[in-house]
């Protein structure tokens, strides 16, 4: 269908006079269907027109909020029959995440998982959006030396939510085997001369290779190779073990994948944040139930180099 029988959702807020935001709910919600065209979702013109008959009307579909949120679980249609799900969109890079996953979808049909790679500011801002179910975060603050909870208020303001956690693990420094350039704490970067990889603007590493470079006065222009960009651990313990760089930044999972040596910084702790809305609240409760369990516990603990220790505790909710 071409553009001239379409709207953006920046020009549907426009011709409804509501937010954005408001724009992304309603899509969300199932009250106004839509469709992704590149990055960009579209609704059709007769979509519009049907909503805003609806609207006019009072109908209120059943997939609305209130009386009329989606079905729960006992109220799904008998076996044989069709049966209603919801995806649910998980975003992030870490394995554990695909695991997760495959357990959120083997312990309830309802929902049905979808997973997102991107990082973690990123990630908070697709939930802000309504693009988002569970977003993983790993946000260093160098302010507090704590992790996740000032972006998250920030990012989310106004919104109730809930943080547990997933996991911690060791975040710290790539470097070739052996050392060679003596790296050990963030002022050797530009003492030794070393070439960095970097990782993408919004990604939990960025944030804490910002976060290093401003509490120890260090520029992006004095380290080489801060510009050089790569989307996830792998691809930048990849590129200090072809020798294209002398240092990155990353988990210590990574490391061990390809041959380079870790040196650590800091222990990080992963989180998952969702929402506190009416039809989250079964999610909220199937997600506590498989971080707690013992045998998701034991197929995490069987990767390696992750502390669970905290796996499964509520680490901060809005009431």
């Amino acid at each position: 269908m071409s553009n001239e029988n379409s709207y953006t959702t920046e020009e549907i807020a426009k011709l409804l006079r509501i937010s954005k935001l408001t724009v992304y709910d309603l899509i969300k919600k199932g009250e106004l269907p839509a469709y992704r065209v590149g990055r960009q979702m579209r609704v059709d013109a007769s979509d519009l027109e049907a909503y805003k008959a609806r609207a006019k009307s009072g109908y209120k579909p059943f997939s609305a909020a209130g009386s009329q949120a989606q079905p729960s679980i006992s109220q799904m249609p008998p076996f044989g029959q069709a049966k209603a799900t919801r995806d649910i969109i998980i975003s992030g890079q870490d394995v554990s995440l695909d695991m997760l996953a495959s357990h959120l979808r083997k312990r309830d049909e309802f929902f049905r998982p979808l997973r997102s790679y991107v990082g973690s500011m990123n990630s908070l801002i697709a939930m802000y959006n309504g693009e988002a179910d569970v977003v993983s975060t790993h946000l260093y603050d160098g302010e507090t030396g704590e992790y996740n909870l000032s972006y998250v208020r920030s990012v989310l303001s106004g919104h109730r939510y809930i943080i547990i956690n997933l996991l911690a693990r060791w975040a710290g420094f790539y470097v070739q085997k052996g050392n060679p350039k003596g790296i050990h704490r963030w002022a050797d970067l530009p003492k030794t001369g070393a070439r960095m990889v970097n990782r993408e603007i919004g990604s939990g590493a960025r944030t804490l290779i910002e976060e290093g470079f401003r509490l120890h006065g260090i520029k992006g222009s004095d380290v080489a190779g801060y510009e050089r960009e790569e989307a996830n651990h792998l691809a930048v313990a990849g590129a200090v073990a072809r020798k294209e760089a002398d240092v990155g930044i990353g988990i210590e999972r990574a490391a061990r994948m390809v041959d380079v040596d870790f040196v650590p910084l800091v222990k990080e702790r992963y989180d998952l944040v969702v929402l506190k809305k009416q039809e989250n609240e079964k999610l909220i409760a199937l997600l506590l139930e498989i971080l707690r369990s013992e045998l998701f516990q034991k197929e995490l603990g069987a990767i390696g180099g992750y502390d669970l220790s905290q796996t499964g505790q509520i680490i901060y909710e809005t009431w």
